[in-house]
């Protein structure tokens, strides 16, 4: 099993900024991306890798939802899109028991690699929203 320890060896290892703000909690922050502030949280067995994508649209919505799905099925690699309270997160969950570098590194790059390549068609749904501008 993985230790707060470990996840924050693996993450200095990738040489990318981040911030410890509590016990088994961090956040990346990486200026030179579309994604500035990934979290990072261990909560033994499971470290959660999560991203706000943008407030949940008011306008269009079927169509929005329609959209992640479709990229969910289809694209995701690793993680999947959510609601979480008012907004669109991008979440990874991986089991800490037998967490390697390779699989952190991996669930983080495939995060900011969906949030790329989505962004221009998920922008179109952002209309006058307010909130995060990770995407």
């Amino acid at each position: 099993m993985r230790t707060d320890e470990d996840i924050e060896v693996y993450l200095t290892k990738m040489e990318i900024p981040f911030e410890t703000l509590n016990k088994g909690l961090w956040v990346i922050h990486d200026e030179n991306s579309l994604v500035e502030n990934i979290v990072v949280y261990h909560n033994p067995p499971i470290v959660t890798v999560r991203v706000k994508i943008m407030p949940v649209p008011s306008q269009n919505r079927e169509a929005f939802f329609e959209k992640l799905l479709q990229f969910n099925a289809t694209e995701m690699v690793h993680g999947a899109y959510g609601i979480e309270e008012d907004s669109i997160v991008l979440v990874d969950t991986l089991q800490t028991e037998n967490l390697d570098f390779n699989e952190l590194q991996a669930a983080i790059d495939s995060i900011s690699m969906a949030v790329a390549s989505h962004y221009e068609t998920l922008s179109v749904f952002r209309g006058t929203e307010q909130g995060n501008t990770n995407a």
